[in-house]
């Protein structure tokens, strides 16, 4: 319950908290404003501790028994002779104290008295009353003491309202406490988002140095939040476009290189094949055999230009193939054009060929791919003096070719940057085979099995 509680609170908009939190904040102040305020009387006990803040009642008291003894108390209130006669005795007393004569014993009747003369200012009067009534007299001091006046011994009443000089600067005391309590609590909570604001911001600046990697705080689920949530959704969406646009150049890079190893191998063939035509080194009963090679090389060639684009299927995951059953004796053809040429480049082949009738779901051009780039490999890197070896035979619903030839000493490692074998490895996978690729000690051997 307390969680879904602080889950609502947090998704609560800006204006909504803030709102809330002034009312709230405003409440507090309005009650530490009537609690201070209220307890005005009990600080100016505390300050009547030091002897320049309060008033010396000790000493005024003693001034009026001195002066009572020259005077009579009226016998009635409404004597204004006798009254008058006695207005003297009160001027030891300052604006703030009044004094009043009552009676001892019996109806304690009033006889005489002087008001303090701060409580008929109005301003002063209005505060006053308020600060009377909010501290519940507090700020009202008063004291009883009997004196002997030349007609008899009176009760004195002796009341203090010095509490009063503090009246305005506790008030403004006590309204800048209340007023500082609701801003703390607001500019705190502005203080946060801001400072959420300005983390934001440098999250901006970040990313627009080109770091997308630090990803972008928690801000909660208000709209500072939500900004931040997606700020960091298009952070991710950057950095993963521009690691898919890095990969796309590389791929286009390893096409343009594929293409042009898959059509140089072919072209070479064709070269070759009319070098000997040229040159006249076969029998003419092969010459028709050689020229039909040589119009299959072009249309091999043509076939490739048609399908230049996807060439390119070939280092991405969505490549289409085109399967269909092609006959295992049109594999071994292929095998056979490749080791002619072989014989014709200088090499000598060692051949195990199994006779099979059955066929293979594939991809011709495809295939004709595959075993262009490994005798291209051959031709390129075979050492000529060591003689190459082909095994083809079929197990468990299998075609298995295996290839092994020597490499020649001088080829560097560096030469290669072996694109043709990433191409045969795409390819192959395509047709749900496995290539196997083992180079030891200058014995290359590959297998394909499809």
């Amino acid at each position: 319950m307390i969680k879904k509680m602080k889950s609502a609170v947090k998704s609560w908009k800006i204006r909504t908290k803030l709102s809330i939190l002034m009312l709230a904040s405003a409440i507090v102040s309005l009650f530490l404003f009537w609690f201070v305020w209220s307890n005005m009387g009990n600080v100016w006990k505390f300050l009547c501790r030091f002897p320049s803040i309060t008033w010396d009642e000790q000493a005024l008291i003693e001034e009026l028994e001195v002066n009572a003894k020259y005077y009579d108390v009226p016998e009635r209130e409404e004597n204004k002779e006798e009254q008058a006669e006695i207005k003297s005795f009160f001027a030891p007393k300052d604006e703030y104290t009044g004094i009043y004569i009552y009676e001892i014993g019996g109806k304690g009747l009033y006889r005489a008295g002087a008001y303090p003369e701060i409580t008929e200012r109005v301003v002063y009067g209005s505060l006053l009353d308020a600060g009377y009534k909010v501290s519940s007299g507090e700020i009202e001091n008063y004291d009883e003491v009997a004196i002997e006046f030349r007609n008899g011994t009176y009760s004195v009443m002796i009341y203090s309202y010095h509490a009063m000089k503090m009246v305005y600067p506790y008030l403004l005391i006590s309204v800048l406490i209340s007023v500082g309590v609701f801003l703390a609590i607001n500019l705190l909570f502005i203080n946060r988002r801001m400072k959420q604001v300005l983390c934001l911001k440098d999250e901006v600046l970040q990313m627009a140095s080109g770091d997308l990697k630090h990803p972008v705080p928690d801000c909660g689920e208000d709209e500072i939040g939500i900004l931040a949530e997606e700020l960091d959704k298009l952070r991710t969406a950057l950095d993963e476009n521009i690691r898919q646009e890095e990969e796309s150049r590389k791929a286009n890079q390893d096409l343009i290189t594929a293409i042009s190893h898959d059509l140089r191998t072919p072209l070479t063939i064709l070269n070759g094949y009319l070098e000997v035509l040229q040159l006249k080194k076969i029998p003419e009963s092969m010459e028709e055999e050689y020229l039909s090679r040589c119009l299959q090389k072009t249309s091999d060639i043509k076939e490739m230009t048609d399908k230049m684009f996807e060439y390119a299927l070939v280092f991405e995951e969505t490549e289409e193939v085109n399967m269909e059953k092609v006959p295992v004796q049109a594999v071994l053809e292929i095998l056979q054009e490749n080791l002619d040429f072989l014989k014709l480049a200088g090499f000598e082949a060692e051949v195990t060929m199994e006779e099979s009738r059955g066929t293979v779901i594939g991809d011709a051009t495809m295939l004709k791919r595959i075993f262009n780039n490994l005798f291209s490999n051959i031709l390129k890197y075979g050492d000529k003096k060591i003689p190459v070896s082909l095994t083809f035979k079929t197990e468990k619903q299998q075609m298995k070719i295996t290839l092994i030839n020597t490499v020649k000493k001088e080829v560097n490692e560096t030469d290669s940057n072996r694109i043709g074998l990433k191409s045969v490895g795409k390819m192959v996978e395509r047709h749900g085979g496995e290539l196997y690729v083992l180079n030891e000690g200058g014995i290359y051997t590959v297998q394909v099995k499809i």
